[in-house]
């Protein structure tokens, strides 16, 4: 038996593994995936989902060709009437209630694809619409929103170097879980212990000691939601206790008087509300001085809380006074062949803030997208401007985002609804159509946002290990044939736009990847990708302050009005007291698991049931509650029945329900994830309960109530 073995980048998480799959060219079978050993940013090292990758590919479940909704159930349609039927639906919404009728979802998996990064947004221009909504407003807006204010650009985002970082200090991080986030960063355990192995210390401070605590040489519980009162206090003992160690701003860098902002913020003002002693505090600032090199890391935790904007903006501005920005060990910024934030700066696209905002609530957008915390209401309230149809792609917020009860009822109302998406889930279930494109391995990959996240500079390109089946779609084809039906206005600009969808459809992804590259800082050809497939290693991340700065005078601002006003807003509500005896509701995610969309994956769901709520013993025992017992959970919204999980992994007045679970919906055809539904966490969460400077969902400090069922 001959055997072929093809060299790719796994597009599952964001570490963007090297792996080896061995195949039977004969009979087109998958013999094994592995890690590549030749890779030079993954080392050989693969996590259990790579193998997904085969188990997606295959799934009976997944839809091979289009589908409608009709009175007798789902009926297969060919790609002609579905492309021309899902054109004519938007196109009536639109014509009958205007262009914001029409709303937009895209999920997180459209950011693995980099054809539906070029070919997706002249489709959403076309739309016309304001209401458009992404996962980037569940996780990561405040990274966005800070990247945008300090640096000039929303994807500019500050990577912790921390393959020489001498001090790592992780804020609401989990990265052996999730391979980095917002980092890109593949071998991360062993990244991680390397710091500890060259003398260097990993300080993780989290409600719960998670798996990343086992490479940590230190770790410190705090109450969710009071990490900027921790960040506020260290910035009050650099300013006030330790000004005299301070290096000095470099000279492009402005600044506001931060003592006077941090004044009100010592760490024995703080205690009560973060758990974490004035000694603590104090002690951390002196080592963060004392290391030769120190970055600070706030993910997930951080981001998703009633203060995540402060907060990334804080970090970052600790990352700053300290002298550790944009020097190695510290918060440094990639050099990407395809420079991405280059390429959109020149086009425009830095970003921007509260341009308008949203009909009910008055939500400020970020980057031409609503916050999704606020999708349900504008579904739901009648009146000019309300969401009547919705086009959907690689994404699920029915399990994604705040108040699922209340989305499931305002996609339930919708006149009309366009999924693009491989499967029958508890999203694409309300749709009238759903456009199903070709499985990943039938596709070609590189990796345009996360080589602009990486710990180090790579460059890797992978072609299909399949050809995709005759009369099927890739996503951006779908795109490309929705765009052409979708043209209007007059004939100049119906000519303008088919001009450029003729272009681009004639370039097709890998003609523009190549431009992309040569016209990038090392000069790549896709050729020269082609003949390297193992990947390319473009060396560590460099110093390019100032000249990477994308601001308009080409200066960095420590203190934007836009922080500074919200910090001084929220000074009041931060001082008052915590209110005693209520459980706070916190997430977690899991190496085997990647949002709600692998779950359909035999290998990775099989075992023990990971979808339990966690709880410290103290709090099981006043509620007498038993270990592996049925509890109810109560939110302001929604309750739900799932088993309890007592561990000191919590700290005590915390529990923790992972994300992405509650495959329980009926009409969804995904076999193997309703075998192991589980519980909906975003169940309980709250629409109303967000960053009120960003508009990022707050999923994390929920108030809960817990009951033993008996």
């Amino acid at each position: 038996m001959t055997i072929q073995t093809h060299k790719r980048t796994c597009s599952l998480c964001e570490a963007t593994c090297g792996i080896e799959i061995e195949l039977n060219p004969a009979t087109e079978e998958i013999l094994t995936i592995k890690g590549d050993k030749q890779d030079p940013f993954s080392r050989g090292y693969i996590c259990p989902k790579a193998t997904a990758l085969q188990d997606l590919h295959n799934d009976p479940d997944r839809l091979r060709k289009p589908l409608k909704k009709t009175a007798d159930g789902w009926q297969e349609i060919s790609w002609t009437q579905a492309l021309n039927e899902a054109a004519a639906g938007l196109r009536r919404v639109q014509h009958t209630h205007g262009r914001d009728a029409v709303g937009t979802y895209l999920g997180n998996p459209n950011v693995h694809n980099y054809g539906n990064l070029l070919f997706g947004p002249p489709l959403l221009r076309l739309l016309g619409t304001r209401n458009k909504f992404s996962a980037t407003s569940v996780d990561q807006l405040p990274h966005h929103m800070t990247s945008y204010y300090l640096f000039g650009h929303q994807l500019q985002i500050p990577i912790p170097d921390i393959d020489r970082t001498d001090f790592l200090i992780i804020l609401g991080g989990n990265p052996l879980a999730s391979n980095g986030s917002l980092m890109t960063a593949p071998d991360i355990k062993n990244r991680l212990k390397a710091i500890s192995a060259r003398g260097g210390k990993i300080l993780l401070i989290d409600p719960r000691r998670s798996e990343t605590a086992a490479v940590a040489g230190e770790h410190w519980f705090i109450r969710p939601g009071q990490d900027v009162l921790l960040l506020l206090s260290l910035l009050h003992v650099f300013t006030h206790e330790l000004s005299a160690q301070l290096p000095s701003l470099p000279d492009y860098i402005d600044s506001a008087d931060l003592a006077s902002l941090s004044a009100a913020y010592a760490p024995e003002s703080t205690a009560a509300r973060t758990g974490i002693q004035p000694a603590q505090v104090r002690e951390l600032a002196a080592q963060w001085l004392a290391a030769q090199s120190a970055v600070c890391y706030g993910r997930m935790g951080v981001s998703v809380q009633q203060y995540g904007g402060l907060c990334q903006w804080l970090i970052q501005v600790l990352n700053i006074i300290t002298g550790n920005f944009d020097r190695a060990g510290g918060a440094m910024f990639t050099r990407p062949a395809v420079d991405i934030v280059a390429v959109t700066a020149a086009q425009g696209g830095r970003g921007h803030y509260d341009r308008y905002r949203s009909r009910v609530r008055g939500l400020p957008e970020f980057g031409g997208e609503l916050p999704v915390a606020a999708l349900a209401e504008e579904i739901l309230t009648p009146g000019n401007g309300q969401i009547r149809a919705m086009l959907t792609v690689a994404g699920n917020p029915l399990l994604s985002t705040p108040n699922s009860d209340q989305l499931e009822r305002a996609f339930g109302s919708l006149e009309f609804m366009v999924s693009i998406d491989s499967y029958l889930n508890e999203t694409t279930r309300h749709a009238d159509l759903i456009l199903p494109p070709a499985s990943p391995l039938e596709r070609d990959h590189y990796d345009i946002i996360f080589n602009a996240l990486a710990v180090r500079n790579v460059a890797k390109y992978s072609p299909p290990l399949f050809r995709k089946p005759s009369g099927s779609y890739h996503d951006w084809e779908i795109f490309l044939q929705l765009a052409k039906r979708l043209r209007r206005g007059g004939l100049r600009q119906r000519l303008t736009d088919g001009l450029v969808q003729n272009v681009m459809g004639w370039l097709k992804p890998q003609g523009i990847l190549n431009r992309l590259l040569k016209s990038g800082p090392y000069k790549l050809s896709l050729k020269q990708l082609q003949q390297n497939p193992q990947g390319l290693d473009l060396g560590e991340l460099q110093p390019c302050m100032p000249q990477r700065l994308f601001t308009r005078n080409k200066r960095l601002n420590l203190t934007p009005d836009v922080f500074v006003q919200a910090l001084q807003q929220a000074t009041e509500e931060l001082q008052q007291p915590l209110a005693t005896g209520e459980l706070l509701l916190i997430g977690r995610r899991h190496i085997r698991s990647n949002n709600s969309w692998l779950h359909n994956s035999r290998r990775l769901v099989k075992g023990p049931q990971r979808c339990t709520l966690m709880l410290n013993p103290v709090d099981a025992e006043r509620l007498g509650i038993a270990d592996g017992g049925e509890v109810q959970v109560q939110s302001r919204v929604g309750r739900r029945r799932v088993t309890a999980e007592i561990t000191d992994e919590l700290m005590p007045g915390v529990v923790s329900l992972p994300h992405g679970w509650g495959h329980d919906a009926q009409g969804i055809r995904m076999q193997e994830a309703q075998r192991v539904a589980g519980v909906n966490c975003n169940a309980l969460t709250d629409d109303q309960h967000i960053d009120r400077l960003t508009g990022n969902a707050a999923l994390n400090g929920v108030p809960v109530r817990v009951e033993a069922i008996v």
